[in-house]
């Protein structure tokens, strides 16, 4: 393997990109969330959660889907779409906000989507594939990418990714399992290794790079250029930091008290985002900052119980104090 990769980084368009990038997760990876990524990992390229174009066209104040924080970037927005209608309106809306790369999801398993034949049911369109990119190319200055599977029922990720190649995306992303897999089973990494070898622009891997053990394996076996770290993120928002430094042969831990520090500071940027409601939107999140503390499940009774944020914040402050 060549140790000097995990030291170097490469470009997507204009932008030079670290080895390990914030996948996009429907309902974790939101501001609040890149925001506390962003903490521990400045110069990281970051995904939005998908949003659909025609949901982006509807949203005439931008209030529901493209309000970040310009401290989140550099940040890649995730669209997706079954057609051309509502690209016109919904990129107008992307672009002013001033992201960096916009992304064209072509990869989700979820059934809403495919049934709308949005995400990885574009894999089985190829028309309407391409008639979505060459929309998206025309009306996209800055670097357009998109996130593919192995395929939708039978394995044409390559042939996919030719195709986007031909029609100018700066970059592809591969999950590479089925549809009908979902997230079950394992991923073939043999099919990301054929993409790679297939186009010539940077192929990034997506599914099940958790550590350095991982990251590795895939590297020797793909050879692609970055990492989307998506599940193992979640609840652990130094992951990218921490691979990072694993990778260059660096230590990285993290003690408790930094994790309930890192649970309070995200928990007022949910409430700063979200309002009121941000105490509600930061429940799911509260079993990893507590997982392994003595007492664990009792704190996180405690925790998603709580109906008033300041309660939240005295809780968090508390049980830091007595790790000292």
């Amino acid at each position: 393997m060549n140790n000097s990769y995990w030291n170097q980084t490469f470009n997507i368009g204009p932008h030079i990109i670290p080895r390990f990038i914030g996948a996009p997760l429907d309902g974790i990876t939101d501001s609040p969330f890149r925001r506390l990524v962003r903490t521990f990992s400045p110069e990281a390229l970051l995904y939005t959660e998908m949003r659909h174009v025609g949901s982006i066209a509807a949203d005439t104040h931008g209030t529901r889907t493209v309000r970040f924080m310009q401290t989140e970037r550099p940040l890649t927005y995730q669209i997706a779409a079954n057609g051309p209608a509502y690209i016109d309106a919904a990129i107008e809306r992307i672009l002013n906000t001033g992201v960096d790369i916009v992304d064209l999801n072509v990869g989700c398993p979820a059934r809403n989507v495919i049934g709308s034949g949005s995400g990885s049911a574009l894999m089985a369109d190829i028309p309407r594939f391409k008639e979505i990119l060459t929309t998206l190319r025309t009306r996209l200055a800055i670097p357009f990418t998109i996130k593919i599977r192995a395929g939708f029922k039978e394995c044409n990720a390559v042939h996919i990714a030719q195709i986007a190649q031909d029609h100018g995306v700066d970059a592809i992303a591969i999950h590479p399992r089925l549809q009908t897999q979902k997230f079950e089973g394992r991923p073939d990494y043999a099919v990301a290794a054929a993409v790679k070898k297939a186009v010539s622009v940077p192929v990034l891997l997506s599914g099940n790079i958790v550590n350095a053990t991982t990251a590795k394996m895939a590297y020797e076996i793909t050879g692609v250029d970055g990492f989307l770290i998506g599940r193992a993120l979640w609840g652990r928002s130094w992951k990218l930091k921490e691979l990072t430094a694993h990778m260059q042969g660096t230590p990285y831990t993290i003690s408790r008290k930094e994790i309930l520090a890192c649970a309070l500071t995200h928990f007022q940027y949910m409430i700063d985002y979200y309002g009121p409601q941000g105490l509600f939107a930061f429940r799911k999140h509260v079993p990893f900052y507590v997982a392994g503390m003595a007492s664990a499940s009792d704190i996180r009774g405690k925790l998603i119980s709580l109906t008033a944020p300041q309660a939240v914040e005295e809780l968090l402050h508390t049980l830091a104090a007595s790790l000292d």
